[in-house]
């Protein structure tokens, strides 16, 4: 087990989830849901006494397609969950492991794919001993996690660990890949999370998700012989037929020539374990082995690219196109890692991100930069030092943040369109004074908690695929569809809490007041403007007229004190849409 030593931390950490994920296993089948509407059918807006959330934690998960000559990731896909359920007054409040236990099963999609095994799907299997020291059983992940197919104890539902410091359920490791039972390619595969009380053998309720997952990162466009990183007449290229195989043998020929290396005799090689990558290192204890004094996997292959020229031109140049830089690599021409409602702003990788040599450390970061503060000064730390939401979302319609080098929407400037100042290399994550749309403090998005606990991602979907999908028939669009009646964040205060158990309150998630309720909208709100008017124009607008933080995402049909109002879904609520603007 040559690479083993990058790995030495999992085996300890494996064995604890296999044991957690042997407990707790007292579900039984299917049962009802908080929603009327399954596997992306239609739906009315619902109330339930019991509410799943749940995601996937990043939004696409990668693994290599063949693991014969080197691996970068394994088969490895994350989701997050929380229960609530609602008193006797209404009112919703997290559940843990001493009242339910959560699962999740696979499921089949609107076109009838369904993806309930793995071992049959890549040979990650017969390599996992060599590449990761762990001898692990056909079908099992590497935190002993299964697909329900590959369970050698035949569970239909596979079950998730309840995590006290997220208050949330966490299947972690499940080995899922993009092939579906029909060995049909199909990125975007559904597994169901449902609930269930303790020793109950009916589901308090169900939420059917997205868990991503994609083989679309690989080398070929550069590193299959004869393209542009193959074609020295100083190195013998690969000849196989398979072009995956042919431009990773390629890859390490070409480390054994620059470096001295001798990899190529070495296969399988893991790259992580010379070169550090926190994707890999479950429990978080950093650099060891061979991998201290040597750059990490993301700066290396970053910073290096994001120099490399041909002729004196660069070979992903700091301003071309997505498809011919951070796709050239990353899933996205055909899986579309960035498909949510940033992809329908017209935003991608790099307005977030920066540059290949800003995502590489090759500047250091700015006073902020750092998610915690503490790497300030320094090349940014992969997959921690990242985008915030607050850096584009930088505040309301009263209060944001402005300044030169800042690129602000020209119609709405509370809405940035690049996380980070123009001319900044190291691409360093602004930070917002107001508050209303960041995350917890020193947390990125995918681990942060508003309303009541709640994770922000339960409420507005996975990174990288943000509620809504422009596609109204996605996969992903599903789990909000059940939740809400429609496709986008969830805002509908009755998803959690009985219908008309709330006072008037802007007490929402971010200041939100009760969405479609009558008692705001029935000649409630005007002694709300009254006491508080910047309250209402920090998200109606300064003139009232409306702004994105006020529009329908469904048509609304109001009764109100003179009559019926109707507004279209995308349209923003003003004042003047039911009477006279106030003084």
């Amino acid at each position: 087990m040559k690479h083993s030593r990058v790995f030495i931390r999992v085996l300890a950490l494996a064995a604890m989830w296999a044991a957690l994920c042997v407990n707790g296993c007292s579900g039984g089948g299917g049962g009802g849901g908080a929603s009327s509407s399954t596997n992306g059918g239609t739906s009315t807006e619902t109330t339930a006494s019991a509410i799943l959330l749940a995601s996937n934690d990043l939004g696409m998960h990668c693994m290599d397609r063949e693991f014969s000559i080197f691996s970068i990731l394994p088969p490895f896909n994350v989701v997050h969950a929380q229960i609530l359920i609602q008193d006797n007054t209404g009112l919703p409040s997290l559940q843990n492991a001493t009242t339910v236990d959560v699962f999740y099963s696979s499921l089949a999609d609107p076109s009838g794919s369904i993806n309930t095994t793995s071992s049959d799907k890549t040979d990650f299997w017969s390599y996992a001993a060599d590449l990761f020291g762990q001898n692990i059983s056909a079908g099992q992940g590497l935190t002993g996690l299964y697909m329900s197919g590959d369970d050698p104890q035949r569970r239909m539902l596979q079950p998730m660990t309840y995590e006290a410091t997220y208050q949330w359920f966490a299947a972690f490791g499940i080995p899922i890949t993009p092939l579906d039972d029909s060995h049909l390619t199909n990125t975007y595969p559904l597994l169901r999370i449902s609930a269930y009380a303790q020793q109950a053998t009916t589901s308090l309720c169900h939420l059917d998700i997205v868990v991503p997952v994609a083989t679309e990162t690989d080398c070929q466009n550069c590193h299959k012989t004869g393209g542009i990183a193959a074609e020295s007449g100083d190195i013998t290229w690969a000849t196989d037929s398979d072009v995956e195989v042919q431009a990773k043998k390629n890859i390490l020929k070409l480390h054994d020539f620059d470096q001295g290396t001798d990899l190529e005799a070495a296969t399988p090689v893991l790259c992580a374990q010379c070169h550090y990558s926190a994707a890999l290192d479950l429990s978080g204890g950093g650099p060891s082995g061979d991998q201290i004094g040597n750059p990490t996997f993301s700066r290396v292959m970053h910073q290096f690219h994001g120099d490399l020229t041909i002729g004196g031109n660069p070979v992903f140049p700091p301003n071309g196109s997505v498809d011919g830089t951070c796709y050239q690599c990353h899933p996205g021409k055909v899986t579309q890692c960035q498909r949510g409602a940033m992809k329908t702003a017209g935003l991608d990788c790099r307005n977030c991100h920066g540059t290949m040599a800003s995502v590489g450390g090759e500047t250091n970061l700015q006073a902020g930069g750092s998610i915690d503060g503490t790497n300030d000064g320094n090349p940014r730390r992969p997959w921690k030092d990242l985008p915030r939401c607050q850096s584009c979302h930088t505040g309301d319609a009263v209060d944001y943040l402005s300044g030169v080098n800042l690129v602000a929407d020209n119609n709405w400037p509370f809405r940035l369109r690049q996380a980070y100042s123009t001319g900044d290399g190291s691409a360093s994550p602004l930070l917002a004074v107001n508050k209303r749309f960041a995350e917890n403090d020193n947390t990125l998005y995918r681990f942060s908690q508003g309303h009541g606990g709640v994770i922000c991602q339960g409420c507005h979907g996975s990174t990288h695929a943000e509620w809504p999908n422009a596609n109204a028939n996605a996969n992903d669009n599903i789990a909000a569809v059940q939740l809400q009646g429609y496709a986008g964040k969830i805002m509908n205060c009755t998803t959690c809490h009985k219908a008309g158990s709330l006072p008037r309150t802007t007490a929402g998630p971010h200041g939100l007041h009760n969405v479609n309720a009558a008692i705001w909208y029935d000649g409630g709100h005007e002694d709300a403007y009254e006491s508080d008017p910047d309250n209402c124009r920090a998200c109606h607008g300064l003139t009232l007229t409306g702004t994105p933080l006020a529009r329908v995402p469904v048509a609304r049909t109001f009764s109100v004190e003179d009559g019926t109002v109707s507004i279209a879904k995308g349209n923003l609520v003003s004042c003047n849409r039911c009477h006279e603007m106030p003084d």
